[in-house]
């Protein structure tokens, strides 16, 4: 890495707002839909289960299709924003309609309203689904490629903002005594807040993200610098991945979807275990899952700055051995404890530090085996193997759960991530080596 290359946080933090507003979405959307559907709508938990699945199932298809989509774009807004001014003013929109139509059905039963309501929910997907993939390509859009683990540690913090900023919204607008024995609850002020967090979030990027010209400048240093493009020029003047390049990002994306697998089964099933298994309500067994949230939080930007120090494979490599022995741990101490004690925020801390250590580096290392046209399209490559475990792994784990024993839960998390080591192995390409400043001084240039 060039002595004068580093990180202009300032820069990446109002990249990161599209972020941060993606996040404050999804995390209204997942808390707040299933208690409609099931609540107002008196949906049976399977159906409702499907329809929240439902993101997943779309995101397999809209974030690879968009993100190639936005490589092609030529507008003067640049690549990727209008795709999120777009797909953040339709979600906004139709986000506003969900709490009128699930009043309107209180107060009213009637099938057409129910069922516009889940039309609604289908056009909010698809409305997001066109944005998700541009709003992270931004980042390594404008970011060199020595500098992008440092770069998505900071998208990672904002995302997490939104996330923890709609907590704290939640919290204070409809705390527990005066939800808990109401007979329907009134979402609209919490939806208008989450659209006011995205409206907010838009001005930034779109006032404060000059992307056509940080986008240049990110071109005009990867021209000076041919040697970290690995495609290769055939004779029609094209560029294309060397076979030993596409071998290392397969073998790359099935270690994402290895590690998604143990991970989101721990985040899908862990309060069915702790109740099973300790006999601990779900709000201990949540403390635990905000613990390893919160160890993710605080080892995002320390992940980057390992990475930028010993490189990101062998950072990924140490989180793997990391997560996957904290799995275990959890399970050595259920095999001779059937009751909860508080030494486990411990190992759920450290498995949070572990997850940051491999989702901050991760992505990084698909995007630098893509040329600058292409990050759209590898962008939309690490999500469709990433969403594919996430809609793969609660049905696989929830069988062994009730098939065979609640305790299969954390070896079959520490199983799956530990051959993500194995695939991991024979990763050769995405790496950087470079010796990063000390403390702060890797985030200088604030602005």
């Amino acid at each position: 890495m060039d002595k004068q290359l580093k990180l202009n946080t300032g820069q990446t933090v109002r990249v990161g707002f599209a972020f941060l507003a993606i996040l404050a979405f999804w995390q209204m959307y997942n808390n707040v839909i299933p208690l409609m559907l099931t609540k107002t709508f008196h949906m049976d938990k399977s159906v409702s289960g499907a329809i929240m699945a439902a993101d997943n199932v779309l995101a397999l298809f809209l974030l690879p299709l968009f993100g190639g989509i936005s490589d092609r774009c030529r507008s003067k807004l640049g690549k990727r924003r209008p795709f999120i001014l777009g797909g953040t003013v339709a979600a906004v929109f139709l986000m506003l309609l969900i709490p009128f139509l699930d009043n309107a059905y209180f107060q009213n039963p009637k099938t057409v309203t129910e069922i516009i309501f889940v039309c609604v929910l289908g056009c909010i997907l698809v409305a997001m689904g066109t944005f998700r993939s541009p709003a992270v390509a931004l980042m390594p859009d404008v970011t060199p490629k020595p500098l992008r683990s440092r770069g998505n540690a900071v998208i990672n913090l904002m995302g997490a903002l939104g996330g923890i900023i709609y907590l704290i919204i939640a919290k204070i607008m409809y705390p527990s005594a005066q939800t808990q024995d109401a007979a329907h609850v009134d979402y609209l002020p919490l939806f208008l807040a989450v659209a006011g967090i995205m409206i907010l979030s838009l001005i930034v990027v779109m006032f404060l993200v000059n992307e056509v010209q940080w986008n240049a400048d990110m071109l005009a240093y990867e021209k000076a610098h041919p040697e970290e493009n690995l495609a290769v020029e055939t004779a029609e003047h094209q560029e294309q991945l060397p076979k030993e390049v596409k071998r290392s990002l397969i073998f790359l994306l099935f270690s994402v979807a290895l590690w998604f697998m143990g991970y989101n089964a721990m985040e899908t099933w862990f309060t069915t275990y702790a109740d099973a298994m300790w006999n601990i309500g779900i709000g201990d067994a949540s403390l635990c899952l905000t613990i390893a949230t919160g160890g993710a939080i605080l080892f995002f930007i320390p992940s980057g700055i390992l990475a930028s120090k010993i490189g990101r494979k062998k950072t990924i490599l140490g989180g793997i051995l990391l997560l996957s022995g904290s799995f275990f741990a959890v399970f050595a101490y259920t095999c001779v404890r059937d009751t909860f004690h508080s030494g486990l925020y411990i190992l759920f801390f450290l498995v949070g530090a572990a997850w940051a250590l491999i989702n901050v580096n991760s992505l990084p290392m698909v995007l630098e085996m893509c040329k600058g046209s292409e990050v759209g399209r590898f962008t939309g490559f690490y999500y469709t193997f990433s969403m594919t475990a996430q809609i793969i792994t609660p049905v696989c784990a929830g069988t062994l759960l009730e098939r065979v024993s609640c305790m299969t839960l954390f070896p079959y998390c520490a199983c799956f991530v530990l051959l993500a080591f194995g695939t991991m192995l024979f990763v050769r390409h995405g790496d950087v080596k470079a010796e990063a400043k000390r403390g702060l001084e890797a985030f200088e240039d604030m602005d």
